[in-house]
């Protein structure tokens, strides 16, 4: 007896540009996502949630009425009323302090990629995948403009714990990281287990340790 088939991701999708919109809609079709409704601005969105039940929800970060931070507020209103809902924001510019906010509360199934990505169908249907399974997606010119603001109080890393806090904040797995850095993933393991002591994250079972060393990472 062979496995049903599994139902398609459900995606919603709020990008003012229409051609962009109808491009991202195109590109989740191809990777065998299934888009049940697409909008100019993030109200709509909010307002068929019910109808749509979506998996995942794709948003720009900027859209009408203000141009400012539209999509942010509509992703913390939309993982309030659904949580489970995977959340991927989606920008023309490094904003660091959106990246920040979307990823404060701890909380797996989040990504935040430069729209430039997304012309690569690989690495899109990658984050979409990451996110929609609760994992964490940041794109890596995020990373490396968010490091670049701050200066590096983690001295007690080593060389290799931060080449591998790095990539984890990029979101990728141990096994993602491990053949990134051609290492072995019980490596990485260590290495991770290391970060995690130094940074005082301790397995309380309930925390997301990753998500929050990503977040010192981030902050210090």
């Amino acid at each position: 007896m062979t496995d049903a088939p599994r139902s398609p991701l459900r995606i919603v999708l709020a990008e003012d540009s229409m051609l962009l919109r109808e491009g991202l809609v195109r590109l989740f079709d191809e990777a065998g996502f299934e888009t049940v409704a697409a909008y100019g601005e993030a109200d709509s969105l909010l307002a068929a949630l019910d109808e749509t039940r979506p998996d995942l929800a794709v948003l720009d970060v900027r859209m009408p009425p203000t141009f400012r931070d539209e999509g942010v507020r509509a992703a913390i209103e939309l993982r309030r009323r659904m949580p489970s809902v995977g959340v991927l924001l989606l920008s023309q510019y490094v904003e660091g302090t959106y990246a920040h906010e979307l990823l404060s509360s701890g909380e797996g199934g989040m990504g935040y990629l430069l729209k430039d990505r997304v012309a690569s169908l690989d690495e899109l249907e990658d984050a979409v995948e990451r996110v929609s399974e609760g994992g964490t997606v940041l794109d890596p010119q995020v990373v490396r403009e968010l490091l670049s603001r701050r200066s590096d109080p983690l001295t007690s890393l080593t060389p290799r714990e931060r080449e591998v806090m790095e990539l984890m904040a990029e979101g990728r797995t141990n096994a993602g990281i491990a053949k990134q850095l051609f290492i072995g993933v019980g490596a990485v393991e260590k290495n991770v287990t290391s970060i995690f002591q130094k940074l005082g994250l301790e397995d309380s079972g309930t925390d997301h340790r990753r998500v929050l060393a990503v977040l010192t990472w981030l902050q210090r």
